[in-house]
């Protein structure tokens, strides 16, 4: 049985990643923390497919949101930066990503997709697993998806807001409502 992640520090984490500048640079949770960020890391399962680029794109389009929460977006899969770059480098006309405002990062030796417990061994691929991890390192949020399914960035930003509030957020909390005084 996998073991439970929220709650508990993250896995720690170090990877190779294209910046939005598309230079090549390293990304890790521990940077974020210096910095007193809120980390939010996807995972998809591979670069050049037809959900993958409606996720991204779309997290990339609503960055400045996350950025006025103090978040940090990175997305993840086991393809290598070459691969994201070249994906990156394409239209979105042409099922490409054109240019992203956060990083994508490279799992190519497949750890930290296995250390989040996303990993789908005999493929290599990482399932859509989406985390949300304090300043302070600790797992905050976890949510995985079948492949098929894309995310909803709406419900990644309530959910961020709602963490951010430390208070009690009922079901179906909406940002500026109360939290729950008890």
């Amino acid at each position: 049985m996998p073991e439970r992640m929220v709650g508990k520090q993250a896995p720690r984490f170090e990877m190779d990643a294209v910046m939005p500048n598309k230079e090549f640079k390293k990304v890790s949770l521990e940077e974020n923390m210096k910095n007193d960020k809120w980390t939010v890391l996807f995972f998809y399962p591979m670069d050049f497919t037809f959900v993958c680029p409606t996720e991204i794109t779309a997290m990339s389009d609503r960055f400045e949101e996350f950025d006025d929460l103090d978040a940090v977006v990175i997305g993840a899969s086991t393809d290598t930066i070459h691969t994201h770059l070249a994906w990156i480098k394409t239209d979105r006309k042409e099922n490409g990503l054109g240019d992203l405002n956060y990083p994508l990062a490279a799992d190519t030796n497949h750890v930290v997709a296995r250390d989040y417990g996303v990993l789908i061994e005999e493929e290599g691929v990482a399932l859509r697993g989406l985390f949300i991890i304090s300043p302070e390192g600790e797992m905050m949020y976890s949510v995985v998806n079948h492949n098929n399914i894309g995310r909803d960035v709406d419900e990644t930003l309530r959910v961020l807001q709602a963490l951010q509030t430390g208070g009690l957020c009922p079901a179906n909390w909406k940002p500026g409502q109360a939290t729950l005084n008890v």
